[in-house]
């Protein structure tokens, strides 16, 4: 038997590959004689860095601004002249000091001191992971890192963060670094969300960036100041970018990738699943297992497990998902092509053990699965 284990992070306890790696000892111990192909996988956003290091890119670090302004260690990964760059590395809520959340003021500078290392490394494609930012600055930041300059009525840069997005009054792109010009940027994200309005980046995204309603409403704002300064300084294309679907990802850095760097938007499944050639690798297996840390409706919108289990779907290979826990239906699991469902909850009830201990639970789960599949 051939057994594809491709799952996402277990988010507060594993990555990926830990998953994967524990889930296979269990399976190895109770079938040993089974071939496993391991693939940590993830959806575009955190996480993704792993995935493709995994799948052979080779990781880089830097030292970079932090979504406050403090040094970070960040990495991003190359592979020939293609760069993959998790905007959670440099600007992520992770890297928050304190865990203290700074809705106007973080930044996502340190991203684009990333984007520029690559970019000094040879590398022509960039891939952008949205998702996990700490900010809502609509990629500002990112296109200071990079040579931009954002001035006030005084001809003074701005400050960093959402809300200083409001005093810009100048836009000056011509100090762009000269490798932008022959550079190619992809954005890697599930969001369909544009930059303004009730579904944009600051209303639905703000809140969990410690925004509150005063906050939203202001960040709005700004971000519509910028798009619209943006837009007299680049023309017709900054103004489409507000409304495309996408746009409102990452606090609106999807918004400045495509109106000053033409990104385009691809799937972050289906791209981590190009990276790390995917499809080729499931072709053959007698069965697949995927999971993540909770499989709830969001999963159903285009994450990293369902994703997975459609692709394997499409090629007749039945799908076993594990996850942490689940809010989904058993008719909602099936519909989604999963046929059977183990969570770490039915193991372990006590979420602060089952963080704990996830690794030794998914050993156990995957040798009670080995021997389910024995017993079938």
């Amino acid at each position: 038997m051939r057994i594809v284990i491709a799952t996402d992070k277990f988010k507060g306890s594993l990555s990926a590959s830990e998953a994967v790696q524990s889930l296979g000892r269990g399976i190895k111990a109770a079938l040993p004689d089974t071939v496993i192909e391991e693939i940590p996988i993830a959806d575009g956003g955190e996480g993704t860095l792993d995935a493709t290091v995994a799948a052979g890119f080779t990781k880089h670090f830097e030292m970079v601004s932090g979504p406050t302004g403090l040094p970070v260690r960040a990495a991003y990964a190359t592979r020939d002249h293609e760069a993959v760059i998790e905007l959670a590395q440099a600007s992520g809520l992770a890297l928050l000091p304190g865990n203290t959340f700074d809705p106007l003021g973080s930044t996502t500078f340190g991203t684009g001191q990333l984007i520029r290392a690559a970019l000094a490394r040879g590398c022509t494609r960039v891939i952008i992971g949205a998702g996990g930012s700490a900010g809502t600055d609509g990629g500002a930041g990112l296109l200071v890192a990079l040579g931009a300059e954002f001035l006030d009525a005084d001809g003074k840069p701005v400050a960093r963060g959402g809300a200083a997005l409001a005093h810009i009054a100048r836009v000056k792109l011509d100090g762009l670094d000269k490798h932008v010009r022959s550079a190619r940027f992809v954005l890697a994200s599930d969001v369909d969300n544009p930059l303004l309005g009730p579904r944009g980046a600051a209303s639905v995204f703000g809140p969990q960036k410690g925004a509150n309603e005063q906050d939203v409403q202001q960040l709005d704002r700004a971000l519509a100041h910028f798009a619209h300064v943006l837009g007299t300084a680049i023309g017709p294309s900054a103004s489409q970018a507000i409304r495309a679907a996408g746009s409102g990802s990452a606090g609106g850095v999807g918004f400045g990738l495509m109106a000053a760097l033409a990104a385009h938007r691809e799937s972050g499944v289906e791209l981590v699943h190009h990276l790390t050639n995917f499809q080729d690798r499931l072709a053959g297996a007698d069965l697949l297992i995927s999971g993540e840390g909770r499989l709830d409706h969001q999963s159903l919108g285009g994450k990293a497990a369902v994703g997975t289990a459609q692709a394997a779907m499409a090629r007749g290979i039945p799908v076993i998902a594990v996850c942490g826990s689940t809010n989904l239906t058993g008719q909602e699991l099936q519909a989604a092509g999963f046929s059977k469902t183990y969570t770490l909850r039915d193991l372990e009830p006590d979420l602060q053990i089952c963080l704990e201990n996830a690794s030794a639970l998914l050993e156990t789960t995957g040798r009670m699965l080995a021997q389910n599949l024995q017993r079938s």
